[in-house]
């Protein structure tokens, strides 16, 4: 054994040791993990078991051959699901899963409670938080071969209260889902409302999962989640996607056409286009554009989005190729010192302030303005191995791994390249931990990222726009 090894293998006993540490425990039951252990902060909401926090530790439990908790938290947390139908708009609606969760105490009783955006900042609902759970549960279902907890009764009900709540009726012509600023990962005002690529790809692959968790007799439901699944996956690739040609295309469009047949669907400008894009785009890369609607489109790249994107197919293979070699030419910009950058490019000046009303926590190259985030190595190296292109994930993880321990786990990092530990960032972030633990199984274990990849579904289902 080599000295290297030897290294590594200590370090991820320790990261393992934390790991175990961060349990939930309810009822004398492992059922999550919390968000942070930094001891010099006071715990705010950092205390809680978040959804999307859990998807990364959920992995390395699966991978390890210890499910209880990934179980117990599927389990405990349908049973926090909103089910009643709401005309109060202080209330959550019916399928809504909360962002997060607490175990309290009064006395000798145990119970869990719910933070649904009520206590979150801008009091937002969180929309991924019911997608995380259907991928999750098949990824549970895959990895253990459990086929029966998705086929409880109980189970199909909650399936069915999230489909009916992503495919309801909307003031929308769309297959894409609209949302507010505030309402994922990106959780403070960034710009992101309306039909950000995350939740569009999230909304993606949670309804494949879907579709493969249902029962067979629910033909009403898979009818429904086929249609919306062709649809969305020609609007995404068609709409969303950016490389040289396709600026050319924008950069050309006519103004104000009307009808149905016109190329110009979405009467973007050319004179929105970015200065810094027709620079930056290099020949053989392209991403799928952060956000897109009336008279909009937002040409910064969005890391989760586009990752996931790839996981789950709903980026080509050709699309999925062209992602990564953006990743090789602009490695400073969009790995740097700590991959991987959250979006690019920062907003800054007077746009900072009008975007993000002036907020503090996301100046220009910190937090979700550009900030890096650890957490986003898992779905780097998965996407990377996906690809085809292993000695990439391998070069990532080498990078996290010779600062991220060192620096004790941070939350995220600042700075154009990632080269500072994020001002207000927690330290001993799980999550962070989570995800160093998870690209390190993918690499030794490729088998794995069928958890949590999708196959490319048939073009004869649906309808194209």
């Amino acid at each position: 054994m080599t000295r290297a090894t030897e290294n590594n293998d200590s370090l991820d006993t320790q990261a393992w040791k934390l790991l175990e540490e961060s349990i939930i425990y309810y009822k004398g039951k492992p059922v999550g993990t919390v968000a942070a252990q930094d001891p010099d902060l006071k715990a705010l909401n950092y205390d809680q078991c978040f959804f999307r926090d859990f998807v990364s530790s959920a992995l390395v439990f699966l991978m390890a051959g210890k499910p209880e908790i990934v179980r117990n938290f599927l389990v405990e947390t349908l049973k926090l699901q909103s089910h009643e139908k709401q005309m109060d708009c202080f209330e959550p609606g019916a399928g809504l899963m909360p962002a997060s969760f607490k175990v309290e105490h009064d006395g000798d009783k145990e119970f869990l409670v719910a933070d649904f955006g009520e206590q979150a900042i801008a009091r937002v609902p969180p929309i991924d938080s019911c997608m995380w759970w259907l991928i999750l549960l098949r990824a549970y279902e895959k990895s253990t071969g459990d086929a029966e907890l998705a086929r409880q009764p109980e189970f199909q009900a909650g399936i069915k209260l999230i489909l009916d709540l992503c495919l309801v009726h909307r003031f929308s012509m769309y297959p894409t889902m609209l949302v507010p600023d505030g309402a994922f990962m990106i959780d403070r005002r960034m710009g992101v409302y309306e039909h950000p690529l995350e939740i569009q790809v999230l909304f993606y692959a949670s309804l494949i999962a879907a579709r493969q968790l249902l029962l067979p007799d629910n033909d009403t439901y898979i009818n429904k989640v086929n249609g919306r699944l062709g649809a969305l996956k020609y609007h995404v690739r068609n709409y969303y996607w950016i490389d040289l040609q396709r600026l050319s295309e924008i950069y050309r469009y006519k103004g104000d056409e009307f009808g149905k047949e016109v190329a110009n669907k979405f009467n973007i400008y050319a004179e929105s286009i970015p200065h810094w894009l027709t620079e930056w785009l290099p020949e053989e890369g392209g991403y799928l554009a952060g956000n897109l609607g009336p008279g909009r489109m937002d040409f910064r790249f969005f890391a989760l989005g586009n990752l996931m994107a790839i996981l789950a197919s709903l980026a080509s293979e050709g699309e999925s190729a062209r992602i990564m070699n953006l990743f090789v030419a602009r490695w400073h910009d969009l790995m740097g010192y700590m991959p991987v950058k959250i979006c690019y490019p920062a907003l800054e000046g007077l746009e900072w302030r009008m975007t993000t009303g002036c907020d503090p926590k996301n100046t220009a190259w910190s937090y979700h303005n550009g900030g890096n985030w650890p957490v986003l190595l898992w779905l780097f190296v998965a996407a990377a191995q996906k690809v085809g292109r292993p000695e990439l994930a391998q070069k990532a993880i080498a990078v996290v791994e010779s600062r991220l321990i060192a620096d004790k786990y941070p939350e995220y990092y600042d700075g154009k390249n990632g080269r500072l530990i994020g001002r207000e960032a927690r330290l001993y972030q799980t999550w962070s931990i989570a995800g160093l633990l998870t690209a390190k199984q993918f690499m030794a274990n490729p088998e794995y990222i069928e958890l949590i990849s999708f196959a490319e579904i048939s073009d004869s289902l649906g309808c194209t726009l």
